[in-house]
């Protein structure tokens, strides 16, 4: 028994489904007008191979749909939140267990020196690294850069005479 061809294998709800999704990115992202996706969505629904699905979609830029799409960007942005909180409630435990055993030692040996400085520094560090990585600092280095690199374009008149 050979496998069937690709072309002629039928599309489930599940291909329709995706299809229809990458339709509605194409017209939220300007590649479709209204009507045009329109009858792309009723052909989708009314398709029964994942040939005629995958007409529907051969003339969009799929990769650019799918990595502009705003709902995979909320994503990152939640996991990046998730992951600086999860990082700062690391450091203030830290922090206090490490004051906890400054105040300890104070009071029993009488040392009063504030060592704790060193760990909170250096873990604070640490924190304020991933938090500045994590949560769009790439970005405005960016614009940065590209707004000195603008201005390195701009053409300087000089004017010497020897």
């Amino acid at each position: 028994m050979t496998a069937p061809h690709t072309a002629e294998v039928r599309a489930g709800d599940r291909d329709r489904e995706k299809t229809a999704n990458l339709l509605g990115l194409a017209l939220a992202q300007g590649y479709l007008a209204m009507d045009e996706y329109e009858s792309r969505l009723q052909t989708t629904f009314a398709a029964e191979t994942r040939a005629q699905l995958r007409h529907l979609t051969s003339d969009l830029p799929v990769e650019r749909l799918k990595r502009n799409d705003p709902r995979r960007h909320e994503a990152r942005r939640r996991a990046v939140r998730h992951s600086v909180r999860f990082h700062l409630a690391g450091y203030l435990t830290m922090v206090a267990i490490v004051l906890t055993v400054w105040l300890a030692v104070g009071l029993t040996a009488g040392s009063w020196y504030f060592w704790p400085i060193w760990p909170i520094l250096g873990a604070g560090v640490g924190l304020l690294g991933h938090t500045l990585s994590s949560t769009g600092a790439r970005s405005h280095r960016r614009e940065l850069h590209s707004a000195a690199t603008d201005l390195m374009s701009v053409p300087v008149v000089c004017r010497f005479r020897p």
